[in-house]
């Protein structure tokens, strides 16, 4: 760590503020005098700058060796954890054709709650309540939105949720995760170096081992490969309330980019069977959304019910976050997520486990309803 704060403190000096300003979770370098941040959810340009592109390409490869990897013409990319827990992605000249082009996503310092999301906008209480019940209960849930959109932050958020006594294994490409659970088991993937005889360990390697390591339940920090088919597996074979992120626009989207995941690798299933074992073993998606306003909310709550005779998933919302107008001062958009109508298949669950979560929870607030059923618009409701 103190190699770290020296190349911090002696090659990163031109934006040693921008890395101690909690309130910036984002740094963009687009060569040495183009440097943006993202401050509420917002891109800011800064007027830090390095004083040649050489000294900012010196700072990356001293970032880099600082956590024993390299950057050089050879190896024009870089992708790793700093041991704040922060995340750097780096790519060199010529491939970055604005100069050398750096993204640091900070790591957040707070343990952030259900709570936490409630008073930020991004979930509603009544939601809120709803997803601790799906994790009591043991529904397998994917987290899905795009780049920056809280997914990280919800999984964190649910993944704390899970009772003590079960046993949680964690695996990521880069760790980011940090539950606040009793027994949790971490695994981070490993690069390969050939020259220093270093094999690659991928997380399609990392479930194998975890599925014989006794877990209740298994996270899969972010699935972007064939390792999508291995959590399916998982989700299908015992192990109730795993969870895993996605980058996909929408639930339905979140299935069909998970199917499509599943077939890249060097399966033989035919993908008739690929999508119903993917709509089988999903149950909750929970959709993070990134707003133009800045906001990141929870979009979408939605169940999964398996596939219909035409092959197509089906999706059923039981909450959404609907935007009603927009602050004419601050420029923040207006809105609530609201129930959808709509009871989900397992609600006996809830009953039978004496849960505290009234049936009319699930009930649309009547202009919404009106909505629903194309009778009244926006106009109606604001």
């Amino acid at each position: 760590m103190s190699v770290f704060r020296d190349a911090i403190d002696t090659f990163l000096s031109p934006i040693k503020d921008l890395l101690d300003d909690d309130a910036i979770t984002e740094i963009m370098i687009n060569g040495k005098d183009e440097i943006f941040v993202e401050r509420k959810g917002l891109v800011y340009k800064t007027g830090n700058a390095f004083s040649s592109e050489e000294a900012l390409i010196a700072a990356m490869r001293s970032i880099a060796q600082s956590v024993g990897r390299t950057i050089d013409e050879e190896n024009p990319r870089l992708d790793a954890r700093l041991p704040d827990g922060s995340r750097i992605h780096v790519v060199l000249p010529p491939m970055a054709k604005n100069g050398t082009t750096v993204a640091i996503r900070k790591f957040s310092k707070e343990d952030l709650t259900l709570t936490d999301l409630i008073n930020f906008g991004s979930l509603s209480k009544v939601g809120a309540r709803f997803l601790d019940i799906c994790v009591h209960l043991g529904k397998n849930i994917v987290v899905s939105g795009g780049t920056g959109s809280g997914k990280t932050t919800m999984l964190n958020v649910l993944g704390s949720r899970i009772p003590d006594t079960q046993r949680l294994i964690i695996i990521e490409d880069a760790a980011e995760l940090q539950v606040a659970s009793e027994h949790v088991v971490n695994f981070e993937t490993r690069k390969p170096d050939p020259n220093a005889g270093i094999s690659e360990v991928t997380i399609r390697d990392l479930v194998i081992s975890a599925m014989r390591l006794r877990p209740d339940r298994i996270i899969v920090g972010e699935v972007r490969g064939p390792e999508a088919l291995d959590l399916i597996q998982v989700m299908n074979t015992g192990h109730d309330g795993s969870m895993g992120t996605v980058h996909a626009n929408n639930p339905v989207d979140a299935c069909t980019r998970l199917e499509t995941l599943c077939l890249m690798g060097d399966t033989k299933i035919p993908p008739d069977a690929v999508r119903k074992m993917v709509a089988s073993a999903m149950q909750i998606i929970v959709q993070c959304s990134r707003y133009h306003d800045g906001g990141r909310r929870t979009s979408h709550i939605s169940e999964i019910l398996g596939v219909d005779k035409n092959g197509n998933y089906i999706c059923k919302d039981i909450f959404r976050w609907v935007q009603t107008g927009r602050d004419p001062e601050t420029g923040k958009y207006i809105g609530e997520m609201v129930p959808c109508n709509y009871v989900p298949s397992f609600f006996h669950d809830i009953i039978v486990n004496k849960l505290p979560f009234p049936k009319n929870q699930f009930l649309a607030p009547e202009w919404y309803r009106k909505i629903l059923s194309g009778q009244g618009g926006i106009k109606d409701a604001a």
